[in-house]
């Protein structure tokens, strides 16, 4: 198919019957609730496209749990649509490893450009902004969006995603975590008494979203990691009043600038976050956060919002995860051996599936994965387990983590590491004043290495034999992909 951005991404998940269409749905709280509700009951849930929302012209919509099924997260990646779970994470893993980055190619003008509003033309209220939870402080029109700062030194463009919040027609609300590379960009101008200049989009490709809320090293451009996943540059216009670049596919984009906050700053929040938790912004911090001052918004025929509001982490806004394999990748490159799977469940749990090769692999392992930028933010608990369970699967996983733990001697602690003011224990005094720190705990829910050849035996079955019942029987039961 042409290549055309969401809508292409859109038109294959209709071919593949992974697409509900809702009209009439409400912005305030209702599409929010059943996206919600969607993705906590339904196992690979379909993506929602809601059109002739409340208020609302019809053409103007929102597509809500995007890439939430294994089906749509390898369509997002340009992989086969029949890899299993884990499978996938490799996979992907191996893209981020092995595929050349390819920076985009500059264009003229795309279909972004088809419509136009600048100075006191700009209102952002044109567009269905959602309240996705019933204590959000307002109304946030950047959920699945990207951020896009230069740096002043280099000229690196870093393209993050962080919460927006609608104040104005043409003033957004920002929250950027202490630390985050956007934030350290945007500081470099506030130190010198300049408004950093800032590039948005509001809906797109989903390819190009899920570069941006992964982390990837200083200096590594999301534009080319998305470009090397898609095998050709992806097309950008320069921005007209920022330089900076803005996919041409995309659906809605705007430029401006984020003034010093001692310049200008808006109460934020407060904003229903990943953590399942309402944190962050002023009500995190007590103070007023950075705004973005609107001066042009380009948009398409018929825009679609890209709606990525954070859901309590049992009903999941995303599928297997990029970082999954994102840390797979950096474990390897730092030169870790025997990783067999690699499975970022939430922002707070990650385990790894390790082939024990030596006395000490197992804690060499931990240490790694904690320092790899992948999950060295809030991430609060690492666990190691053989290779005989299967990361992705919790079951198995808290079955390795009751079952070859002993307490006292394989939950091992680190105080004193990154964390962010979204973390809900962490106590007031801290999120008010920082210093943003958490501690970080380690289960070695494996074999010991002494006597592994002594452990017992477990009933399970092997994997050829799992195999061969879900091949066999496949077409009779409704075996879920792994």
């Amino acid at each position: 198919m042409t290549y055309d951005g969401l809508r292409t991404f859109i038109a294959e998940c209709d071919r593949l019957g992974e697409i509900k269409r809702i009209d009439g749905a409400h912005w305030d709280v209702e599409i929010g609730a059943l996206s919600e509700v969607t993705s906590e009951l339904i196992p690979e849930p379909p993506a929602l496209l809601f059109d002739r929302i409340a208020d609302y012209p019809a053409g103007f919509r929102v597509l809500s749990l995007p890439v939430v099924s294994r089906v749509r997260t390898a369509l997002a990646l340009r992989l086969p649509t029949e890899l299993p779970r884990m499978e996938l994470v490799r996979r992907a893993s191996r893209l981020l490893k092995s595929q050349p980055k390819i920076p985009p190619q500059e264009v003229e003008t795309g279909p972004v450009m088809q419509n136009v509003m600048r100075g006191a033309e700009v209102d952002l209220t044109r567009f269905p902004a959602l309240k996705s939870h019933r204590h959000d402080g307002g109304r946030y029109i950047g959920t699945g969006c990207t951020v896009s700062v230069r740096d002043m030194g280099t000229g690196y463009v870093n393209m993050g995603t962080y919460r927006l919040q609608l104040h104005e027609r043409d003033l957004l609300g920002l929250w950027q975590s202490p630390g985050q590379q956007g934030r350290q960009i945007a500081e470099q101008y506030w130190k010198e008494g300049k408004a950093c200049p800032v590039a948005l989009t509001f809906g797109g490709d989903p390819l190009v979203m899920m570069t941006s809320y992964t982390k990837f090293p200083w200096g590594v451009s999301e534009l080319d990691v998305a470009g090397g996943i898609l095998k050709t540059p992806l097309s950008v216009i320069r921005g007209p009043l920022t330089g900076l670049p803005i996919p041409a596919h995309a659906e809605i984009a705007a430029e401006g600038e984020i003034p010093p906050p001692s310049e200008e700053a808006r109460a934020e929040g407060p904003f229903g976050e990943w953590p399942g938790y309402y944190s962050g912004g002023t009500l995190g911090t007590g103070e007023n956060q950075p705004v973005i001052r609107i001066k042009a918004v380009y948009f398409r025929n018929d825009p679609i919002l890209l709606n990525m509001s954070p859901q309590w982490p049992g009903a999941p806004h995303q599928g297997p995860r990029i970082s999954s394999g994102n840390l797979w990748d950096q474990l390897e490159s730092v030169g870790v051996p025997g990783i067999v799977g690699v499975y970022v469940h939430n922002s707070f749990l990650t385990v790894i599936a390790i082939e024990q090769k030596y006395a000490g692999h197992a804690r060499q392992t931990a240490m790694a994965a904690m320092g790899c930028s992948a999950i060295a933010r809030l991430n609060r608990y690492v666990v190691i387990v053989d290779e005989d369970i299967d990361p992705s699967n919790l079951q198995e996983v808290v079955w390795a983590m009751t079952s070859r733990v002993d307490p006292i001697r394989d939950i091992q602690f680190v105080d004193d590491c990154w964390s962010s003011p979204l973390d809900p224990r962490m106590p007031p005094h801290k999120k008010a004043k920082g210093p943003y720190t958490m501690s970080r705990a380690i289960y070695y829910a494996v074999r010991p290495w002494e006597w592994r050849e002594s452990f017992p035996k477990v009933i399970r079955i092997d994997k050829a034999d799992r195999e061969m019942i879900l091949e066999k029987y496949g077409s009779s039961l409704p075996f879920p992909k792994m």
